[in-house]
């Protein structure tokens, strides 16, 4: 299994993209403006469209996405991308980007009967069988109903989970989950400095001290991978990640990143 950094930062700016995971080909973890630096024949093998939550960083690549290939996966015969999401998440993106105001009802274009977007509705806990993968919905505590996602890469000598918190402040469930599995890769938010600590807490996001708390209760040494940083701010995050004492091998994430499990 190959998972490809499309983006990874906590706003925008020029080399900085937001949040977006190409897992093999098919499938997509979250869908920011990362989504854009990849070729249109590479927008069409995108079969599934897995979102976290509903805040805009994370999923306005969706209705372009979708205008991008409509034509093409139509010509092919191909169905409609399925959009998993959280049912409230997929009420949020129906009633607030694709309403006809924002953008087009892609789930009803280019006909109700054959759309080029599927919205299909999940739990947390719930482990889904798509294109050949084992996805879980595993917990966040975030400012809207919010998930993140673990992906089996097989249990082999080089495999794993690759799990992904999405945004999430401190969340003691996620960590009684972890501990069960298996992880090649930790990525995992630290969205401000310690200096915005307050910050940090009023959006349900983590900063350095937190993450250091959270890390703590998983045991074992995992590669640890932060995103969610915003533009600029990155040496300083790491500058206090850095301090942290944990047994975990903690690095920064960057946009064109692969990681391979299982292989």
């Amino acid at each position: 299994m190959i998972v490809q950094v499309l983006g990874c930062s906590g706003a925008i700016a020029a080399g900085s993209r937001t949040t977006s995971f190409l897992v093999d080909d098919d499938v997509l973890i979250d869908a920011g403006t990362g989504v854009g630096d990849l070729s249109l024949e590479a927008l069409a093998r995108i079969d599934h469209i897995f979102i976290s939550h509903s805040h805009l960083d994370h999923v306005l690549a969706i209705g372009l996405l979708a205008d991008s290939v409509m034509r093409a996966r139509r010509a092919a015969g191909r169905g409609p991308i399925q959009v998993h999401a959280l049912p409230e998440t997929l009420a949020a993106l129906r009633e607030h980007i694709f309403n006809g105001v924002i953008w087009p009802d892609f789930t009803r274009l280019p006909s109700a009967e054959q759309p080029v977007l599927q919205f299909v509705p999940f739990a947390v806990g719930n482990q889904i069988e798509v294109a050949g993968k084992r996805i879980e919905v595993i917990t966040a505590s975030h400012t809207v109903p919010a998930c993140g996602f673990a992906v089996d890469g097989g249990q082999g000598e080089n495999g794993g989970w690759w799990v992904y918190t999405g945004d999430t402040g401190p969340n003691p469930a996620l960590w009684i989950r972890l501990r069960h599995m298996k992880i090649a890769h930790l990525v995992i938010e630290t969205a401000f400095s310690d200096e915005e600590r307050q910050l940090a807490y009023i959006s349900r996001h983590l900063c350095p001290a937190a993450l250091g708390h959270e890390l703590a209760q998983l045991p074992g040494s995992v590669e640890v991978h932060i995103t969610h940083i915003k533009p600029g701010e990155t040496e300083a995050v790491m500058s206090e990640v850095g301090k942290l004492a944990s047994s975990h091998r903690i690095r920064a994430l960057s946009a064109g990143q692969t990681m391979r499990i299982g292989e």
